[in-house]
């Protein structure tokens, strides 16, 4: 099944995400006072998405001075619980993206290779930049673990696109 590329420049689909530990989700693509940052991991199984989001729970003052996080995956709010407290991550970890929400965003979806790695589809990583519109800025994503982008150099670009308005690349 292929899935489109999402299409920046253009408002993204509302989606909301039931975030661990608080009442209530985060939506994405609505308008609101900040850009968001939205990283899509492929969940606990994932050793190579620890790390990156270890990485990220490291510089996250530095991001979250410049914009809102948003960690989503796939996974059960009791695995997402699990993660949280094995890595101690201060972001806020959201959990339950739906195949729907991955297609949407353009995602590649993976099915398990055997019940020791999860129960059920998931989605490989992804990164969007949104602006205050609920528009798209910013795409990165992957059809594997392997492929992340930096996340020293993803914030100093979003910082620069931030400051200085920059328009949208990649529509044709």
């Amino acid at each position: 099944m292929s899935s489109p590329k999402p299409r920046v420049g253009e408002r993204l689909e509302e989606m909301s995400f039931p975030v661990l530990g608080r009442e209530g989700s985060i939506t994405v693509g609505q308008p609101k006072d900040r850009w968001t940052m939205l990283f899509v991991y492929r969940g606990k199984h994932c050793p190579r998405c620890k790390r990156f989001l270890n990485k990220l729970n490291a510089a996250l003052d530095n991001w979250t001075n410049v914009l809102d996080v948003v960690v989503v995956s796939a996974d059960s709010e009791d695995k997402a619980r699990a993660d949280q407290q094995e890595f101690g991550w201060n972001f806020e970890l959201c959990y339950g993206m739906s195949e729907a929400q991955m297609r949407s965003l353009g995602l590649y979806v993976s099915a398990p290779l055997s019940e020791a790695e999860t129960d059920k589809l998931f989605a490989e990583p992804g990164s969007f930049g949104i602006r205050p519109d609920g528009t798209l800025m910013l795409v990165d994503i992957s059809n594997g673990p392997a492929a992340r982008p930096d996340l020293e150099e993803l914030l100093d670009g979003m910082k620069f696109n931030i400051e200085n308005n920059r328009p949208v690349r990649g529509t044709a």
